[in-house]
């Protein structure tokens, strides 16, 4: 089993859809390893020792292990559908089973190794697939939010939507891992959703078609009509930094007065550019608070050298915030260092590092909580803004690559009520983060 270095790890593990899973851990890691190294033999060979246990015991993985050995062997001998019973079926379905166990919804998960070559391609910046990010949330498989410049986007599909069926199939019965399955395919092959809005109660299908997506970590543009920057990071994959540098520099350049940090459907990415984003916000202070299993807290600091741009700021966020996107927005509100304007963030708030299973799959652990500087955890909670807007169902966020087609009046009359509010706090004299 390895463990990757915490600092480079995904911090919100994605499978873009490819499918984007927001990631955590699993208990009984050597219970795993006896299932994985010992399962894959032909189906109709026992994959453990037969035996029958009187009673099971928390502290006693002999025991426990038997009990599971008989299930096995159960299944495999007696389960009329022969053609599902295979070892890698009941082997997965055996692990994603303990990681459902532990509670940790929206964020503990097994990965096969499809999904491990996703989350990869999706930090490296591109990806395959329609571009959804989605986790299991009370027992329903829900949109997180979706991905820029995937056909999910393209397509209208929302944060919050419930996808019910794929291909015209009922999945609200499926593990995480099947609907995912169901929905990878290569570029220019389609797949249709079913998806449940559950304000509404109303369902909508869509039909989409794969594709080969390269990410724009940061977009920006001047708001028109006004001396407003706008800058959006759509995620924290590997390099987005230097993105964002190049697009501050610029915002300094041309005397912009306050600027938008756009973190809308942000599903986070790796924690070094989160720590990087907020270097370039503050001089000093603290990015984050690490929380261990025994309770120790440690400070991650922010790093000298950064643009330490000054102008007004105003934070977008929503639900689809999530991850290295949270971290910056509970930073920056911490510092009082921007107004964080939208609704509740997703609440992906612990440290994740990928355990390798010998196969090529991987469990997502958290090792470790995350808080913001003040100590606020935001672990299955999010955080809240300080003006709470929230946009039209109807509506979707604008991105600096729509808003550069608009002309000033056609902004103004556009229902994006989040960025409408942002300008309206930026352009006050006395403006928030100044």
């Amino acid at each position: 089993m390895e463990s990757i270095n915490r600092n480079t790890r995904n911090i919100l593990f994605t499978v873009i859809l490819v499918v984007v899973f927001i990631a955590g851990g699993l208990g009984g890691v050597v219970l795993d390893h006896t299932i994985v190294a010992q399962a894959f033999l032909p189906p109709a060979a026992p994959a453990f020792a037969s035996t029958t246990p009187s009673s099971t015991s928390n502290s006693d993985p002999t025991l426990n292990s038997q009990l599971i050995n008989q299930a096995w062997n159960d299944i495999n001998q007696q389960y009329v559908d022969r053609s599902v019973v295979t070892s890698k079926n009941l082997t997965y379905g055996a692990i994603s089973g303990m990681v459902n166990a532990l509670g940790d919804t929206g964020h503990s998960v097994f990965l096969t190794p499809d999904m491990v070559a996703q989350e990869k391609n999706f930090t490296q910046g591109s990806f395959e697939g329609v571009g959804l990010e989605v986790s299991m949330q009370n027992g329903a498989v829900t949109i997180v939010s979706p991905i820029d410049n995937s056909p999910a986007q393209k397509a209208g599909i929302k944060a919050g939507g419930i996808i019910t069926r794929v291909n015209g199939e009922d999945i609200t019965s499926l593990t995480l891992n099947d609907v995912v399955q169901k929905i990878l395919g290569p570029a220019g092959t389609q797949v249709s959703l079913t998806i449940l809005d559950p304000k509404t109660n109303q369902s909508k299908d869509y039909t989409l078609t794969r594709a080969r997506i390269a990410l724009q970590n940061v977009t920006w543009t001047f708001l028109p009509g006004t001396t407003i920057a706008d800058i959006r990071i759509a995620s924290f994959a590997n390099g987005m930094d230097k993105d964002l540098i190049a697009a501050l520099q610029a915002v300094r350049q041309q005397n912009a007065t306050g600027l938008v940090l756009d973190l809308r459907d942000d599903p986070g990415g790796l924690l070094d550019q989160a720590i990087s984003t907020v270097s370039q916000f503050e001089s000093s202070g603290t990015v984050l608070e690490e929380k261990d299993a025994q309770g120790n807290i440690t400070p991650v600091l922010v790093k000298s050298g950064g643009v330490n741009l000054k102008i007004p700021m105003v934070v977008l966020i929503n639900k689809g915030t999530a991850s290295a996107a949270e971290i910056v927005t509970g930073a920056l509100q911490d510092a009082n260092r921007a107004t964080i304007v939208g609704t509740t963030t997703f609440g992906t708030g612990t440290v994740l590092n990928e355990f390798h299973l010998s196969d090529g799959s991987a469990i997502m652990l958290a090792t470790q909580e995350w808080l913001t500087p003040n100590g606020q955890s935001f672990w299955h909670k999010g955080i809240d803004p300080q003006i709470q807007v929230s946009l039209p169902s109807d509506v979707a966020p604008l991105t600096p690559t729509k808003i550069k087609n608009l002309t000033a009046a056609q902004l103004q009359s556009s229902q994006d009520l989040q960025l409408m509010k942002a300008i309206d706090l930026l352009s006050k004299p006395q403006a928030p983060g100044s």
